[in-house]
Order: structure tokens, then sequence, then C-alpha cells
């Protein structure tokens, strides 16, 4: 299970990409002022600051809760706090209601990896229906790569990572498998591709 300091590089790796990109979570339908206050919750996370998230998250307005930028929000907080309940709470929110999407999907899985009685195996399974409904989607190949190779699955992590490399940019792919210890038993091949 990923230690304390994996988790936070996550919360900033997933908030670097979210302010380098101009915020791709989708926030139409949210007020100015939600969209400050959504603003400012993923700044206070970046600041390790998660009281005042919450405090913004909870001034957004009550009719706006379950958008999906203030739930992905939330579950930042959630994974942020490693209070993995409510990140599997929050998780299957995402996903009804933007089942479309496949953040909601990753993310329950994510929780479910860590949730008490949890564990890899019911990741996998919660996942595998995402990479049928998304099958250019390379995070859901790779995360499906590290639950195999975690479940001592070698010849699966292997197809699940082609996938990922065929679906994703090659390069970045190999760089975050090299990266990954879930993956650490394939890294001799994988610095070889």
């Amino acid at each position: 299970m990923p230690d304390l300091a994996s988790t936070a590089r996550l919360i900033v790796q997933v908030l670097a990409n979210l302010l380098a990109n101009g915020f791709p979570i989708r926030v139409q339908g949210l007020e100015l002022s939600d969209i400050h206050r959504l603003n400012a919750a993923l700044g206070w996370l970046g600041l390790n600051a998660p009281a005042d998230a919450r405090a913004e998250l909870d001034a957004i307005a009550p009719a706006q809760q379950s958008h999906p930028a203030v739930l992905e929000t939330r579950w930042l907080l959630c994974v942020h706090e490693e209070n993995w309940d409510d990140a599997l709470f929050v998780a299957e929110l995402e996903l009804h209601a933007t089942p479309e999407d496949s953040s909601g999907w990753l993310h329950r899985a994510y929780a479910l990896r860590r949730v008490d009685g949890g564990g890899l195996a019911p990741a996998r399974d919660a996942l595998l229906p995402a990479a049928e409904k998304f099958p250019n989607e390379p995070v859901i190949a790779f995360n499906l790569a590290c639950y195999a190779c975690q479940l001592n699955q070698l010849v699966d992590a292997r197809i699940w990572l082609q996938r990922a490399m065929k679906t994703g940019s090659k390069e970045s792919i190999q760089k975050m498998a090299l990266a990954d210890e879930d993956l650490k038993p394939l890294w001799p091949e994988i610095a070889e591709l």
C-alpha cells in the first residue's frame, strides 16, 4: 500500500495538472463564486491546508454540491486526508453524476484498493468494466497493469501495460511505469521497451 509520501505526490501531480491545464475539470453550470471557491479549495490543498479546503467546498451552494467538479475536488480532499471510506463514497457519487467520464471509475478503484475490506482484487474488479467502456484511456490500462503486477499476474500486467503504451504516449507511460513501485517486478523489461 502506498505511503503518505506517494499519496502526497499523487495530490501534487493532480493539482499541478489541474493548474497547468487551465482547470480541465468541467465547471460549466457553476456560478462564478462557486468556481472561485473551487479554485481556492484546490489552492488550500496545494498548501496542505485541508481544513481550509473543506471550508471552501462546504461554502459552495448546496445545489452545486453534486456538480462533477465539486465532487472531484472533494475526492482529492479525501485522498489528502487518507479518508478512504469517504473517498469511496465520493467516487460513487462521481460515477452516478458522470458515468461517461473515466475519473469516477479511476477514483473508485483507487479508494477501493485502500479502504478497509478492499484491496487489489476489488480495485481491479471495479476498474475492469471501465477498460471496456473507455478503451482509449491509458490511465485505466496503466492502473490495471499495476493491480495485475501486484497480484503476481505478470502476463496480464504486461498486456495492460502494452495497451496503456498503445493508447497513450509510450514515453510518458514508460517513465510513469519506471517510477511506480507497483510495477517494480517488471522494471527490467520496461526499461528495455
